[in-house]
């Protein structure tokens, strides 16, 4: 079995102080916490602050493909203010331009710079023939290896946007809207069993209820005897993003709309409502188990991915050689820390039955959460619609890696490999994705504090 929380104890009021071992893994929330808390949270803050990972080119137009659009969300602060094409380094502005065009595929006498540009995400001094196995790249669909549904960078509907001037924070979208992009999400696109009824969101409201009295989605699947570990999995991971999120909107609510600025801070009532096991008859404390255990996930596919990073041809490119080195340099060190973990989850055991319906059962996890990131685009608020399908790739690029096992051992050291490839795109989902789940468990030993001192 996957790893799952065996002893959790709760002291304080919202499930502020998680505490316990967990099974398979030999793993404990102490050490994850002073692990993320220590090692990893400040590396992973700065380098999302770098100039590759703050840029992200995405298209906030694309219509719901499920209902029909309620339009969008008129409160100010929803606004997403795209970044203009000027402050957008050279390198990645003309790499996501020009990678897939025909320009790039076919033209073989242009510079050694310019080749850079168009290579975009990885760039390097290549010989003719690592030229042509990047435009073979380039030319295949990939399509059956994506969990998510990517936008087109081509389209003239996506923008660059500034992530650390676009910060995720409660926006005060709230409501029918938004309550139907989690409902959807966990109603009709997650395995369920077929004696489970809805409604499966475990912070959802029922009729005549309050937010806090709803059931728990994670004790009906512990109660199904019958749903088989990956979809267990899959709910975890479902519920792990949502509390993060959770986590990032009380942490920075809106405290107060003045005439020169607004005021974002700590909302311990808010986390309290969301988390206190008193308030959500003890569901608080399975919400934070199960970020915990998509934490362990996304760390797991960092690690799995990093021989990927650690060729020496590739080159986090901007078109600045001083910031790009200073860049991949911060990236290794998070991989060295990472590695140093001693307490990895183990994925061996997923899809681990007879080959036929295990791939049977993969094709069917993978379109699921592809179908998940489409429902993003159904989300009112530009910002949370923004944050929502970045944390969604960023998961998606993860069940990529870890389900790549052997592509990626078997990556060429000296040149680019058809087999596994991660686009720009791709990889700032992938450290912004993590980031946000290493800032929710820094956020966490905040709230901890807080807590302590209102008692």
């Amino acid at each position: 079995v996957l790893c799952g929380f065996r002893c959790m104890e709760v002291q304080g009021g919202g499930g502020a102080s998680l505490t316990g071992v967990l099974d398979d893994c030999f793993c404990d929330v102490e050490s994850i916490d002073v692990f993320n808390n220590f090692k990893i949270y400040p590396r992973i803050k700065k380098l999302t602050e770098r100039d590759y990972f703050r840029y992200y080119r995405v298209n906030l137009k694309r219509p719901c493909p499920f209902w029909p659009d309620d339009g969008h969300c008129s409160i100010k602060d929803c606004h997403v203010e795209p970044c203009p094409e000027s402050k957008i380094p050279v390198g990645i502005k003309s790499g996501n331009y020009n990678k897939y065009s025909q320009a790039a595929n076919t033209m073989s006498d242009m510079s050694e710079c310019e080749q850079a540009k168009e290579l975009g995400a990885i760039n390097s001094t290549l010989s003719n023939q690592s030229k042509e196995a990047f435009a073979d790249w380039a030319r295949h669909d990939d399509a059956q290896d994506h969990f998510c549904e990517l936008d087109d960078e081509t389209s003239p509907d996506a923008e660059y946007v500034d992530l650390l001037l676009n910060p995720e924070r409660f926006t005060g979208y709230k409501g029918p809207s938004a309550w139907r992009v989690w409902n959807s999400i966990y109603e009709e696109n997650c395995f369920k069993p077929r004696s489970v009824y809805r409604p499966l969101n475990p912070l959802a409201p029922s009729r005549g209820e309050s937010i806090n009295s709803s059931f728990s989605l994670l004790t009906l699947v512990s109660l199904s005897p019958g749903l088989c570990l990956e979809k267990r999995v899959f709910y975890r991971l479902i519920s792990g993003l949502h509390s993060s999120i959770n986590i990032h909107l009380c942490a920075e609510y809106l405290l107060d709309e003045g005439w020169s600025r607004s005021v974002w801070g700590p909302n311990i009532q808010e986390f309290r409502q969301r988390f206190d096991p008193a308030e959500t008859k003890g569901e608080g404390t399975r919400r934070l188990k199960n970020l915990y255990f998509l934490y362990l996930i996304e760390l797991r596919a960092l690690y799995k991915v990093a021989p990927y990073f650690e060729r020496a041809f590739v080159n986090l490119y901007t078109g600045n050689t001083q910031e790009d080195g200073a860049t991949k340099d911060l990236l290794l060190q998070i991989f060295n820390e990472i590695k140093a973990f001693p307490m990895h989850f183990d994925e061996k055991s997923m899809f681990a039955g007879h080959k036929m319906e295990a791939k049977t059962l993969k094709e069917e996890f993978r379109l699921h959460f592809k179908n998940i990131s489409r429902i993003m685009d159904c989300v009112g608020c530009s910002k949370c619609r923004l944050w929502g399908k970045l944390q969604t790739q960023g998961l998606g690029t993860a069940l990529k890696i870890l389900f790549s096992e052997k592509e990626i051992k078997n990556l060429p050291e000296h040149s680019p490999s058809k087999g596994f490839q991660l686009t720009r795109q791709e990889i700032v989902a992938l450290m912004n994705g993590f980031g946000r789940l290493s800032t929710s468990i820094h956020q966490l030993h905040n709230f901890r504090l807080l807590l302590k001192e209102n008692r």
